[in-house]
């Protein structure tokens, strides 16, 4: 699924979330076998959807729903929590996190311990509730150009480049979130509007490309997804292997501290980043931020899946519960 499209939400709306009738509601399906995501226009093709992995996922789902009812069961305080302006769907990692954490969805602020602004856009403004600390609402825009300012800002190594005045290979995609539309460019070459470029990081061995999809919980690094592709086919949305790891198996301390100190710059409260390791100097790059990200990865194994389950389970409410304090 993808992340977003580049859309400006309405300015310091006060609406509740608008109940809608089924999770199905939030997609349109086109005879061609692909579909819309309404919300942000995003079509999805079998390119980036295959039958194995949607199988996949709604085992996955089963399994969650039973380890949910569980939860609700053992007598734990259930928190609500209000997502607005949209509710989130079992494709978003954050509702699996939820689910788990024995959450109430509920509809407005006043019943609610905790609000978050959940929107699937890149760039867009947070709701105004004068009784709550809103989540995530310090992150209201997430485009590339963004992301890349930021973390060159704080890591102190810039990534940003002018196609103009740059010489060899870089990186042009997309200003919206989960477009998938990397491609390598020679440059010096005129930029097209839309359109950000970056130093092309290379993060491959050569012949696999490693992407670390970097877990962000209260503005913390968690855990790491360590996903493999061809490098080749980088810029695919499809890996070849996913594997779950602690941070320190990943990274350095001091790159540890780096990933806190942007989310911090970036008032991540929840998502995940895309770090990327350049191969010849060694140096981590945080390429994406997802504020609405979208899992958990279906090529986990059973292990992994269940540890990553007790990351972003525990880890939610801990955030819930700290924010529900005040």
């Amino acid at each position: 699924m993808a992340n977003g499209n580049i859309v400006e939400s309405r300015a310091g709306f006060e609406a509740k979330t608008p109940p809608r009738a089924n999770w199905f509601s939030d997609l349109q399906f086109h005879w061609d076998a692909t579909i819309t995501v309404r919300k942000t226009g995003v079509k999805i093709t079998l390119k980036e959807l295959t039958a194995g992995e949607l199988s996949k996922f709604f085992v996955y789902l089963g399994v969650l729903l039973v380890q949910a009812a569980g939860v609700r069961l053992s007598g734990k305080r259930r928190y609500k929590v209000w997502f607005t302006p949209d509710r989130p769907r079992p494709w978003y990692v954050v509702w699996s996190a939820a689910t788990l954490a024995g959450v109430k969805f509920v509809r407005n602020e006043k019943d609610a311990d905790a609000v978050f602004w959940f929107e699937d856009v890149t760039v867009g403004l947070p709701p105004r509730v004068s009784t709550h600390q809103v989540l995530n609402a310090g992150v209201p825009d997430i485009s590339k150009s963004r992301v890349a300012e930021a973390f060159g800002r704080v890591a102190g190594y810039p990534f940003l480049i002018d196609p103009a005045r740059h010489e060899g290979q870089a990186v042009e995609k997309s200003e919206g979130n989960g477009t998938h539309d990397g491609r390598l460019v020679d440059c010096p070459t005129a930029p097209i509007a839309g359109k950000s470029y970056q130093r092309f990081i290379d993060s491959s061995d050569g012949v696999t490309a490693y992407d670390y999809r970097t877990t962000i919980i209260n503005r913390l690094p968690r855990c790491v997804l360590v996903k493999t592709k061809p490098a080749v086919d980088r810029f695919s949305i499809h890996n070849v292997t996913v594997k779950y790891r602690e941070l320190d198996e990943v990274f350095s301390c001091d790159e540890i501290d780096l990933l806190r100190r942007f989310a911090q710059e970036m008032q991540l409260d929840w998502g995940a980043f895309d770090v990327l390791r350049d191969r010849a100097s060694g140096k981590i790059y945080v390429v994406d931020v997802n504020k609405t990200d979208t899992g958990p990865a279906v090529d986990l194994s059973l292990g992994d899946r269940e540890k990553l389950k007790r990351t972003i389970g525990g880890g939610f409410r801990e955030l819930i519960a700290q924010h529900a304090k005040r």
